[in-house]
């Protein structure tokens, strides 16, 4: 059964006395000097770390006969992997020196025989002797001690004022073998992610989760503009007020609850993750000849940091080109869209209703109407399909695929929706309905705002030459559009 490894990074706080920080303080100063030297000879030459050992590793052992040898060891590891990120930044012309500087280095143990963690301290032999430093353990470090994850060789500490920070890395094998014709197409929008699920070759659903990234990359600009509006960046003030933004911190915040809303659909249905392949040449490509504003949104957008979080689950993650998905219908139609708006309310933990709007791109061609979202989303999924040999065929018969809208966020919040006179409309009544019994444990952390901006009724597809689904019809439907 393949298996997938997964490695997470524990921040520990240790502390230790006059002796230990002066044994500690001396490694760091022979560790920099050393981590300098082999970081411009391995830019200069190329070199590997067989290279860096075969040229320094003797001769360090004869200037630093009291430093142990997995340090050393450890420093040439760490000056290759700065070469080659100095090297790809200034392939991709991001490196302003001609040699990369070292500013702060962290003293890296290659293996674990001069290192060892026992009844909370950490225990290091240098010099012959071993030193402790007391750990300050906390919540994540226990889970990680005792939830089935093993302790890697490599132990990375790093001096932070009077004490150290040493950075703790766990693995653990997970089984991953899923169903190759169970998928779950994932398309990154800007402020919106859209997955389709696939189940045994056939369009199952359709989830529309709004992020609302693009908006929140928008505001902040706004804000950064008009705080440094007359200043320099450098300025004490300007600096205090955008340190405060947490920009960062809550895009990675919203960015994680959603891969790990694509986690747990995947392991629900034992699917695959597949999502478009967008790299940093494609961002830099679509941002040639735009505007700065636009150049600056493209560059937020989030598509990279979502992959590599699914990268670090559980799942087996598959890239595809994604270049047309959005333009032509799974049955090849060119299409154009245009903007329709759906709005609806969500009832918050306070009891009081908070309109949403959502904005959609619907289009038709050759009978079958699309929402652009969904439609890029469900071409990734068939594109993968047809790629590994797979045929995606219709069910017999009518087949509704609905499209949910939620909200990344944690917490209960259950639809509201303001009293009308006579009948409700169909699409008030579905969004009243209860779900079905299962979709609960895929949305019960999540708002779920919406009902299906998409139903898609599905005939026989056409077997030869033409992608499957060729003869769907999708009808957008809300509670309220405009």
């Amino acid at each position: 059964m393949p298996s997938k490894t997964l490695t997470r990074t524990v921040a520990v706080n240790c502390f230790g006395n006059r002796h230990t920080r002066w044994v500690l303080r001396m490694a760091e100063g022979a560790y920099k000097r050393m981590l300098e030297e082999m970081v411009e000879y391995a830019v200069r030459h190329n070199a590997s770390q067989a290279a860096l050992h075969k040229a320094f590793y003797a001769r360090f052992r004869r200037e630093y006969p009291w430093l142990p040898t997995r340090l050393i060891k450890g420093a040439y590891r760490d000056a290759a992997r700065r070469a080659k990120s100095f090297r790809a930044a200034k392939k991709r012309g991001r490196a302003y020196t001609e040699m990369p500087e070292v500013r702060r280095v962290a003293l890296t143990f290659s293996d674990s025989r001069d290192w060892r963690l026992e009844g909370g301290m950490l225990k290091l032999r240098i010099g012959g002797r071993w030193v402790e430093l007391r750990c300050s353990g906390h919540k994540q470090l226990h889970r990680y001690l005792y939830g089935g994850w093993r302790l890697a060789e490599e132990l990375k500490l790093r001096r932070r004022g009077k004490h150290w920070v040493a950075y703790l890395t766990f693995k653990r094998d997970f089984d991953v073998d899923p169903d190759p014709r169970n998928v779950v197409a994932v398309d990154v929008n800007e402020n919106n992610v859209t997955a389709a699920v696939f189940v045994g070759g056939v369009l199952r659903g359709v989830l529309r989760l709004e992020t609302g990234l693009g908006y929140m990359v928008i505001a902040y600009a706004e804000r950064r503009k008009k705080i440094t509006e007359g200043h320099h960046t450098s300025d004490r003030e300007v600096r205090t007020k955008l340190k405060k933004f947490r920009e960062r911190g809550r895009k990675l915040d919203v960015v994680r609850k959603v891969a790990k809303f694509i986690e747990r659909l995947a392991e629900e249905h034992n699917a695959v993750v597949v999502i478009g392949r967008i790299t940093h040449r494609a961002k830099e490509k679509m941002g040639e000849d735009k505007g700065r504003k636009l150049r600056h949104r493209i560059h937020q957008w989030s598509v990279r940091a979502l992959v590599k979080l699914l990268d670090e689950k559980p799942v087996h993650v598959v890239e595809v080109a994604e270049s047309g998905t959005s333009s032509r219908t799974p049955s090849g139609a060119r299409i154009s869209f245009r903007p329709l708006v759906i709005r609806t309310a969500v009832r918050g933990a306070s009891g009081r209703a908070r309109p949403v709007k959502m904005r959609l791109r619907v289009g038709k061609a050759r009978g079958e109407v699309w929402e652009r979202d969904v439609m890029a989303a469900v071409n990734i999924g068939l594109r993968h399909l047809q790629m590994g040999g797979f045929v995606a065929l219709a069910p017999t018969g009518a087949h509704a695929a609905r499209a949910t809208l939620v909200i990344p966020r944690p917490g209960p919040a259950p639809l509201a929706f303001p009293r009308q006179r006579g009948n409700a409309p169909e699409s008030l009544r579905a969004a009243r309905e209860p779900q079905k019994e299962g979709s609960g444990n895929i949305l019960h952390s999540l708002h779920a705002v919406g009902v299906c901006s998409a139903r898609a009724e599905m005939g026989r597809g056409a077997a030869s030459g033409l992608p499957p689904l060729t003869s769907a019809t999708t009808s957008l439907t809300s509670v309220t559009t405009r």
